[in-house]
């Protein structure tokens, strides 16, 4: 009887798997279980092993010699049972076990071996099957030799011999292993001169032949041949199945014959072909070479509804597809989508997000991505630190960029120019002076030779003006000019903040003058920085800054005017006011409404202070400065100016005494978040003006143990102060 054991199967028989060249991955081979023995001959239930299948192709008698050096050895026949247990604690087990086939086959997978390190002459190679198969020698066993060698060389041999000695019933599968060794090792010039041996035999070929060369061809990257013999398989009367249709769109694409590849695509679609991932690959690949988007999340929809699981060069590229696009939301879906399939995404695809997350400026979740990376084993490069590095900086997270720049340091990474810079413009806009100086420092002793730019020298005169430090500042400019660099409007502007600092007004008023005479124009963040300098001088001089002002913003000039000399009638203060914050740009309409609130409060104007904070509110300048919840009700008073924190205080608890005559219940915390984090400076004055103000007013405030940067008290306490202030007509209203 034939017996049936989890074997390997060949890929030869079957078009539809000999075709495995698709798949990235080779077809699995089933390791030999000794204890599941079944016996198996049933036409209808067939396992795919090389003894079935070939049986059924080949309509040969089911004969098994047990051993070929043995004459006498008695052949095993077939039995009219499907399947027959054996026991595998059985006496005969291991008898029945060497004499299946499956140790028949080993044996020849054993010759195979032998075969491939033999010497590629006839005697050797018949030398060498006579002495190990003997004379009497089956179809199968030179299929399943053929099979399994890799030389083409003696394969040939191999195939003569085979030839000579046999008579096969269908010949052509025996020349498709033949050229499957070809494949193997992509001898594509063998495999045509293989080719043109079985035509002039007169032996026709078949689908099987012309997919093997195809896809030898595609292995060499001769798709010009891949697209020869496709078209030459008509000639012969061989209609491409699915597969080799698949195979064509692949090389059609990688031709860059965009047309004739989705003309197939299509095709393939209409008629449900089976299309394999390899294609999808290149479908998205062509799409994505064109700039065609829409183009390329169409067919990966199409892949995934058909059931095909994306690999990672497919989830690389619809990544860059959402980063070109500015997709970042798109970015972090496709990297939960990778973590989901369990694939480990790639060094590139790490540094990649870390890239898109600093763009978004969602340093928090570049911080995920890299500990994600450093769990999975990836060590980080260059790339990936300065990626990391410049999400922090673009955030302007002071803190976690000086420890990652120290941790690059200790490592021996090197900065680049754009790096450094980056540092040194984080350093400026949260108030890190010493650590300025100390990058500064290091950029002009690298051993890579970074040579500051004109943003080197900028970014450190910028940190210097934050502190009002003249000296350094006039020093850093000093040592620009001597580099070679012109100051720039933002060098004047930071020249301007600094001298306002140090209340040195004439000095201003010079530089605003050296300006025009440098042929600068005033730009809107000039303005503001004027128009802030103007809430630090004294009083007396204040005028002097008014005309500057007027001369730089005729509109914000007028605004100031009617501040600092009065005269508002019937609200053109308000209206003026309005039309100038309006038209400003998004990013500097903050300053200059935190900057007037200051100027009214420096000039006692509580109640136009007021009415500016509500225009700012009303113009959405101010958002969510007040918040209310069933347990808190809190005030926000971050991103605000010292003037515009006292102003946006005093409007909260005059909101506060109003909702108690009003009958409302406060809730059983009251908060006051004034801010944490970022710029050192700006907390601290925060700080150093709400705290003392609070205690003037007898508030009963105090600092959070748990909730950094938040003032709390309880509702009885509330309660309490603010009858208090009511009785003694301390609310402002």
């Amino acid at each position: 009887m034939a017996l049936h054991l989890s074997t390997s199967s060949p890929s030869f028989i079957d078009p539809q798997i000999s075709c495995h060249f698709l798949s990235p991955f080779p077809p699995p081979r089933i390791p030999f279980n000794p204890l599941s023995l079944k016996i198996c001959i049933s036409p209808h239930n067939k396992p795919l092993t090389l003894w079935t299948t070939l049986h059924a192709n080949l309509q040969v008698p089911s004969t098994i010699p047990s051993n070929p050096h043995d004459p006498d050895a008695k052949p095993t026949s077939s039995s009219s049972k499907s399947y027959v247990w054996v026991n595998p604690n059985s006496p005969r087990a291991p008898l029945l076990r060497k004499s299946s086939y499956n140790e028949r086959y080993s044996y020849l997978l054993k010759v195979a071996r032998s075969l491939n390190s033999c010497n590629a002459s006839s005697e050797d190679v018949s030398g060498l099957l006579v002495a190990e198969l003997g004379d009497r020698v089956s179809q199968l066993d030179a299929m399943g030799i053929l099979d399994n060698m890799s030389n083409p060389e003696t394969a040939l041999l191999v195939l003569r011999y085979f030839q000579g000695k046999l008579r096969f019933e269908n010949e052509v599968k025996l020349y498709n292993i033949a050229l499957k060794v070809f494949k193997k090792q992509r001898d594509f010039d063998g495999a045509e001169k293989l080719f043109d041996e079985m035509t002039q035999r007169g032996i026709v070929p078949d689908n099987v032949t012309f997919c093997t060369i195809i896809s030898c061809a595609r292995l060499r990257s001769l798709p010009r041949k891949c697209v020869e013999w496709f078209d030459k398989m008509r000639t012969f009367g061989c209609d491409p199945d699915d597969v080799t249709y698949s195979v064509m769109i692949n090389v059609y694409g990688e031709m860059g014959d965009v047309d004739r590849a989705l003309s197939l695509y299509d095709r393939a679609r209409r008629e449900k072909w089976r299309i394999d991932l390899l294609t999808f690959c290149t479908l998205i690949k062509m799409y994505a070479a064109a700039g065609n988007f829409d183009g390329c999340l169409n067919v990966y929809q199409e892949m995934r509804a058909l059931g095909v699981k994306p690999n990672l060069f497919i989830y690389t590229t619809l990544i860059k597809i959402y980063v070109n696009s500015g997709n970042f939301d798109g970015c972090l879906n496709v990297y939960e989508e990778i973590k989901a399939f369990g694939i480990k995404p790639s060094l590139y695809v790490y540094n990649k997000l870390l890239e898109v997350m600093g763009r978004a400026k969602r340093p928090w979740k570049a911080t995920s991505i890299y500990k994600d990376m450093i769990d999975n084993g990836i060590s980080p490069t260059w790339g990936t630190y300065a990626a990391l590095l410049h999400a922090y900086c673009r955030a302007r997270y002071g803190e976690d960029a000086m420890n990652l720049y120290r941790v690059m340091k200790e490592k021996g990474l090197e900065l680049n120019v754009v790096l450094y810079n980056s540092l040194l413009a984080t350093c400026a806009d949260v108030g890190y002076s010493d650590e300025a100086e100390e990058i500064f420092e290091d950029m002009k002793r690298s051993v890579r030779t970074c040579k500051p730019d004109a943003w080197t020298f900028s970014s450190m005169i910028s940190v210097f003006s934050s502190c009002g430090d003249v000296a350094k500042v006039e020093a850093m400019l000093n040592e620009m000019l001597e580099a070679g660099f012109q100051p720039d409007i933002v060098v004047q502007t930071s020249l301007i903040g600094c001298y306002g600092k140090a209340n040195r007004t004439d000095d201003v008023v010079r530089t605003f003058n050296r300006l025009f005479e440098l042929g600068f124009t005033p730009d809107e963040r000039f303005c503001a920085c004027l128009l802030h300098v103007s809430t630090q001088i004294p009083k007396e001089e204040l005028a002097k800054l008014v005309e500057c002002i007027e001369k730089a913003n005729a509109t914000l000039g007028f605004v100031v005017k009617l501040l600092v000399e009065g005269g508002d009638t019937e609200g053109i203060f308000r209206h003026a006011t309005s039309v100038f914050l309006d038209t400003a740009d998004a990013n500097v309409r903050t300053s200059f409404c935190n900057s007037l609130i200051d100027l009214c409060v420096n000039l006692n104007l509580g109640a136009r202070a007021r009415e500016l904070m509500d225009l700012g509110l009303k113009l959405g300048i101010y958002t969510n400065i007040q918040s209310r919840t069933p347990f808190q009700w809190s005030l926000h008073l971050k991103s605000l100016s010292i003037g515009a924190a006292l102003t946006a205080l005093h409007v909260w608890i005059s909101d506060l005494s109003k909702a108690l005559e009003n009958g409302e219940e406060l809730p059983s915390v009251l908060g006051i978040n004034k801010g944490h984090g970022k710029n050192r400076l700006a907390e601290k004055k925060i700080v150093g003006a709400i705290v003392p103000h609070l205690k003037e007013l007898n508030a009963p405030f105090h600092e959070a143990s748990d909730k950094v940067g938040w003032l709390l008290t309880t509702k009885a306490a509330a309660n309490s102060w603010l009858e208090g202030l009511k009785s003694q007509e301390l609310v402002l209203t």
